[in-house]
């Protein structure tokens, strides 16, 4: 995914939904780390890390940065941001329904 592209939540939640993709992205808000180094520090094998690190580069949440020979994947703290916004704006239009609900519940009968 390329920088200014519009974000894709269904593909970003579903890149997500995978418990391994998940421990990496923690892993990487910590800090940059190669993918050698995240498959020494999960039971993952270097293999489906790449596979793991591809998958999240194409729905943007991780960059690949050359550092020498290594490359060094980063966590995309912008994209992070704008899917958490997203999961605020839904959160608030139920809490906006739930107070609805508790005031009508709570209100006196008009009978």
């Amino acid at each position: 995914m390329r920088s200014g592209e519009a974000l894709d939540p269904p593909a970003v939640f579903a890149a997500l939904a995978d418990d391994t993709r998940w421990a990496v992205l923690l892993r990487l808000g910590r800090g940059p780390a190669s993918a050698s180094a995240l498959a020494r520090e999960l039971p993952v094998s270097r293999q489906a890390i790449a596979r793991h690190l591809a998958v999240l580069q194409e729905v943007g949440l991780v960059n690949a940065e050359r550092d020498g020979r290594e490359v060094r994947f980063v966590a995309v703290g912008a994209r992070l941001s704008e899917t958490a916004g997203q999961l605020e704006r839904i959160a608030a239009g139920w809490d906006r329904r739930l107070d609805r609900i508790k005031r009508r519940a709570e209100s006196p009968d008009p009978d």
